[in-house]
């Protein structure tokens, strides 16, 4: 920015949103609308005029927007942003020469004041240099108008005058052509602009080693693609891959995490590192370069794309063992530490030391690996476990990577303290994971989900809605029927605008190992055999719900989430609007799945876009049927083996 000619006149304070650092970044997709709100104000009774203004980081180009004054000097202005990427925005503000003038010629015109002629002529000259400014502009018509305006100033009577400069089409331009040679600007405030997908997003996790169903046959890239067409039926369009890479020997663990492999066990995803090579290479048994990059243009033309996990691990194996063993922790007997999370213990990984003495070398390698996978196609990544590493190195990277392509979208699977998460997705995380997964009652749906989308967290956190992870069996869906499978699903795919799932889940597999809340005969440590359309799977089910997100726009929104009131604590019920409510749909849900929930419910009609009288009709967008309701109470019976919920989409 450059330095200003004068001394600031206006002061620009309490910007909203506001995260607190001038390196945290609001988030918005591209074409969605950012309100911004500041107190604007100066010395003296002048007025103010003011305006937004918004580029691409250290772009030339400035676009802007005048600001209109609310009440009690609170200013609000509204931009969007044309394509992906970094951008900033600033408030100019300066004091409206034209508009004080006007109040004082008035004032003294009403008053009669014996040197209402000078005023004028300060009037005129106010207009002749807003000519010289239109002119310097091009636009010779609007200056010769200002000019012819100025002499009539010098030369007619004030009272003759009065209609004319009282009028708003004086004042518009006047307002095109204002004097901002001491106006003042604030310090910009960064926006990261991201493509849609970062906004609404359905996630499929499945691992490629398990693609054919088949526990004996080890699964291929060229055997996935079923299981791409699998997942775009059931209308999901990001496929997540564990980490294809080579996986270590050494130490490799066997089935259900035991310490010891048998020959055969395939081992973990996540020990990375092999004789084959580290993370720029694939598990041979999966396939070839050639073969991912056929997958990801397969996945491309069916409107998929691939999210690849960028898990910053390495087995005994690994390359960088060798090459670079001061990148890791090395104890006291000379060996290298392997990664604990007591009392769990990862035998088979070693932490990479992200201070060591040759740190930056090692944050370019792993910067490059990101990079290296862009090259090849892949825009979307899962980041495993960023709150274990520096919250600088992730900013870095990010910047970075964005900056060679800002249609990179990454997700952050941090389950960890709030103030980590919410600072992963300050500094540029696109989405994160997020503690929905516990939330089960109606009070704690509820106040989690208003927390992170009407929350200032919604300004740079957009939660991603996980029913399931390979990492986690939740308790409630232990040994669960399927409709409590079908209401997580729901909750999670409705109450935020991205949400995912992970394989099996279709199929309601809910075996726990005893006593915790994981997976029995994990498919971390194993391939998984499984029929894909065993009967009892909820497919079609799932297919329903996301065909519903696709075809209602208020559902993609994250922000525009509304809780209603139902008087029976098993009965959520929740709306989603677009701001000109030209879609609409409205949720209820019995979240028992074991017993009828019947009751009230209490709809805030304004949050609907309509007065409290007014009746209207809705269609199940899952099941065929149609509703008239009058007014905001009504009342609801969902039966869990039945009608377990209402998708209400308002017709008009």
């Amino acid at each position: 920015m450059d330095k200003p000619a004068f001394a600031p006149t206006v002061v620009i304070e309490n910007f909203y949103p506001s995260l607190g650092s001038p390196n945290y970044l609001i988030k918005r997709v591209v074409g969605e609308p950012l309100d911004v709100f500041a107190d604007i104000f100066k010395d003296g009774h002048d007025y103010l005029s003011a305006v937004l203004k918004w580029r691409l980081a250290n772009g030339a180009r400035w676009f802007e927007a005048p600001m209109q004054g609310l009440e009690n000097d609170r200013w609000q202005g509204q931009c969007s942003f044309s394509m992906s990427g970094r951008w900033e925005y600033v408030i100019e503000a300066w004091c409206d020469t034209f508009r004080t003038w006007k109040k004082h010629f008035k004032a003294k015109f009403d008053a009669h004041d014996p040197e209402l002629d000078i005023e004028a002529k300060e009037g005129a000259k106010l207009l002749e240099q807003a000519a010289q400014r239109a002119r310097a502009e091009g636009s010779g018509d609007s200056a010769v108008e200002l000019e012819e305006l100025a002499t009539m100033l010098r030369q007619l009577p004030a009272k003759e005058l009065m209609e004319v400069l009282l009028a708003e089409a004086l004042q518009g331009v006047m307002d095109r052509f204002p004097d901002r040679t001491q106006s003042t600007t604030s310090a910009p405030i960064k926006v990261s602009v991201e493509r849609e997908l970062a906004r609404f997003s359905a996630w499929y996790e499945f691992f490629p080693r398990s693609a054919t169903g088949k526990p004996e046959v080890h699964g291929t890239f060229r055997d996935c693609l079923p299981r791409l067409d699998d997942a775009k039926d059931m209308g999901f369009d990001v496929i997540y891959f564990p980490p294809i890479h080579p996986i270590g020997v050494n130490f490799r663990k066997g089935k259900n995490n035991t310490l010891t492999a048998l020959p055969g066990d395939v081992g973990s995803p996540w020990a990375i590192g092999g004789a084959e090579g580290g993370h720029r290479s694939i598990e041979k048994a999966l396939g070839t370069m050639e073969d991912f990059e056929w997958l990801v243009g397969e996945a491309r033309s069916r409107g998929l794309e691939i999210a690849l996990d960028f898990a910053i691990n390495c087995s005994p194996d690994h390359p960088y063992v060798k090459e670079h063993p001061d990148w890791f922790y090395l104890r006291e007997d000379g060996s290298i530490r392997y990664a604990e999370n007591p009392p769990k213990k990862y035998q088979d990984i070693y932490p990479i030391n992200f201070h060591c003495a040759d740190w930056k070398a090692l944050w370019r390698e792993l910067i490059d690996v990101v990079l290296y996978w862009v090259d090849r196609g892949v825009k979307v990544f899962r980041v495993d476990n960023p709150h274990t590493k520096p919250v600088s190195f992730w900013e870095l990277l990010i910047a970075e990577v964005q900056a060679r392509d800002p249609d990179v979208i990454f997700l952050a699977e941090a389950f960890t303290k709030p103030r980590m998460m919410q600072g992963l997705g300050k500094i540029g995380f696109s989405q994160s994971y997020t503690y929905f997964t516990w939330r089960e009652s109606k009070h704690e749906l509820r106040a989690y989900a208003e927390e992170l989308t009407q929350g200032e967290m919604r300004w740079y956190y957009r939660g991603n809605f996980w029913p399931n992870t390979p990492d986690i069996l939740p308790h409630h869906l232990q040994n669960a029927k399927s409709v409590t499978f079908k209401i997580r699903a729901a909750l999670a795919a409705l109450l935020s605008s991205n949400w995912g799932m992970y394989s099996g889940y279709e199929l309601c597999e809910n075996q726990p190992l005893p006593g915790r809340e994981e997976y029995l005969d994990s498919e971390k440590f194993q391939i998984t055999a499984r029929d894909w359309n065993a009967p009892g799977n909820i497919k079609a089910f799932l297919r329903e719900l996301n065909k519903a997100r696709r075809e209602n726009p208020a559902l993609q929104l994250y922000d525009n989430l509304r809780f209603h009131e139902a008087d029976h604590d098993s009965l959520i019920v929740f709306s989603k609007a677009t701001p000109d409510f030209s879609s609409r749909v409205l949720v209820i849900m019995n979240l028992n799945p074991n017993a009828v929930s019947s009751g009230m419910v209490h709809l805030n009609m304004a949050a609907l876009g309509l007065s409290d009288d007014a009746s209207f009709r809705v269609r199940d967008a899952l099941h065929p049927s149609i509703h008239w309701w009058k007014g905001p109470h009504n009342y609801v019976s969902l039966d869990p083996k039945g009608t377990f919920m209402h998708l209400f989409k308002f017709e008009s």
